[in-house]
């Protein structure tokens, strides 16, 4: 377990905010610079995607090859068997949600490090309704034998996910947001594949959170101090393989459990978690979640509160839970 240098202002209304999109770009770039391998594959959404960047400092390491997810990933096997480094990003309810055979056989039965990166993930993609917020990414990639699946926070985390993948052996999906995203890690934040972090210490119950739901969870830990309840906040980046030393750590602390993640608890975090924990150390246990329902046009606050993903729905699973002991 690490100890973690967060913002000192994240639970401020006016702390930081960015595009993880952003994140993903200045580490690919980065990635671009230190290994000539590198090399990156869009289906026509350069610029929504972030490729952009790395697409004009390294024009001849890039490839566009059109609205054609199925032979985006296909291509990037390809090249990860000649020993490129290929990172093909598209919209998440594309890649995988269009493409998951391809990847399958081509890439994940082949045991390829392709980086995956699948944009607009969750309900990020707010406007654009039910057909492009993908919420079935975590369960469709987790469930795939050789697969790592990486959720980074924010924008910061996310470009050092990006660095970090290029030493990833393994096929390798990481979901980012789309739409501006609070700054709560920082330069000194640590990040490696398979490891998760202690964010705010506590007693009561434990809050695992991934993505975006991480600055969420901390909010609902301020919530519950004020209550009186002692929450401690795991953030975790890698949902596959999960961290299982540093989880168990807490829970056999707390012993309640509240998952947060912005996609289906069927299969997503909320799901590995309650199949570790019933292999491992049952305890009283609530999924917050997508609750097997497909997403709606809307602003993405309008939408985190029908849903039910606010820190203070998270919040309120917790008093439960800790009540339940």
């Amino acid at each position: 377990m690490h100890a973690a240098h967060l913002v000192a202002n994240l639970l401020d209304k006016d702390v930081a905010v960015e595009v993880m999109k952003k994140g993903y770009s200045r580490g690919l770039v980065e990635a671009g610079k230190q290994h000539e391998a590198v090399v990156a594959l869009s289906s026509d959404v350069v610029s929504s995607t972030g490729t952009d960047a790395f697409a004009a400092a390294f024009p001849d390491r890039f490839i566009q090859v059109g609205i054609s997810e199925q032979n985006l990933v296909t291509v990037a096997s390809g090249l990860a068997a000649i020993g490129k480094l290929p990172f093909a990003a598209a919209y998440g309810a594309f890649s995988p949600g269009r493409n998951w055979e391809q990847i399958r056989t081509t890439i994940c039965l082949n045991n390829r490090p392709v980086k995956l990166i699948g944009t607009h993930v969750g309900l990020s993609d707010a406007p654009d309704g039910g057909t492009h917020q993908v919420l079935e990414d975590i369960a469709l990639t987790r469930v795939l034998p050789n697969m790592t699946v990486i959720a980074p926070c924010d924008s910061v985390e996310a470009a050092k996910a990006t660095m970090a993948l290029v030493a990833c052996k393994t096929p390798s999906y990481m979901r980012v947001a789309r739409d501006n995203t609070p700054i709560i890690t920082t330069a000194d934040s640590p990040f490696r594949i398979g490891e998760a972090y202690v964010f705010r210490v506590g007693d009561d119950v434990t809050i695992i959170a991934t993505g975006r739901m991480t600055h969420q969870a901390l909010v609902a830990a301020e919530i519950l101090r004020k209550d009186g309840v002692s929450a401690e906040v795991l953030h975790v980046p890698t949902i596959k393989p999960l961290d299982v030393e540093t989880i168990l750590r807490s829970v056999r602390k707390t012993k309640a459990v509240v998952t947060a993640e912005e996609a289906q608890i069927a299969g997503g975090l909320g799901g590995a978690i309650a199949e570790l924990l019933g292999e491992e150390l049952p305890v009283p246990l609530r999924r917050v979640g997508m609750r097997d329902h497909y997403g709606e046009s809307g602003t993405p606050k309008e939408l985190f509160e029908h849903f039910g993903l606010t820190a203070t729905h998270i919040a309120l699973s917790a008093h439960e839970m800790a009540g339940s002991k």
